[in-house]
């Protein structure tokens, strides 16, 4: 009788774990998007505005730390609260910006100076432009390492590693 109570309670054991581990795993995938617009989290996005107030806190009554000049600039959300995103920009700088400054259009920051930017996704593909450090451009789409991007009246495609603003599931890897 204890061996069948042992073997009960062992599989009641297992069963318990494997439904917490479930839950676990529910509760993660819950934790990935946002709270407030059940958007992925962290993700990219851009400043609509020319200029943008980057607050201490998610209120108007926060004091602004700085302020954001370049319209189209790529930024990461981290956090969500009510109409409030939490960004951070490529040098980690971030704080509290009202969500009507943001868009949702994707855009890169190139991290290379002087980076081609190619007819096709091909090392050996002829230049149409190159790109000093620092330009923001417009991301149309990644694959396999590569961007399709466009700046200044130019696309093509540039080498993924060389951009801020992209993410590997963006590569399809």
């Amino acid at each position: 009788m204890k061996r069948i109570r042992t073997g009960v309670t062992a599989m009641a054991l297992a069963f318990a774990l494997t439904f917490a581990l479930a839950i676990t795993a529910m509760t993660a995938t819950a934790e990935e998007r946002g709270p407030v617009t059940n958007l992925p989290m962290p993700r990219f996005v851009s400043l609509k505005a020319s200029e943008g107030n980057v607050r201490r806190g998610p209120s108007l009554s926060h004091r602004i730390d700085w302020v954001l000049k370049r319209r189209h600039m790529p930024l990461q959300v981290v956090a969500e609260f009510g109409h409030w995103r939490r960004v951070v920009d490529r040098d980690g700088a971030g704080g509290w910006v009202h969500y009507s400054l943001l868009s949702g259009t994707r855009t890169v920051l190139v991290e290379r100076d002087m980076l081609p930017l190619l007819m096709k996704p091909d090392p050996k593909a002829p230049v149409n432009a190159q790109l000093e450090l620092g330009v923001v451009a417009r991301l149309d789409e990644c694959t396999a390492g590569w961007c399709r991007i466009s700046a200044g009246g130019y696309r093509g495609w540039v080498e993924a590693a060389s951009l801020w603003g992209v993410y590997s599931e963006d590569l399809g890897e």
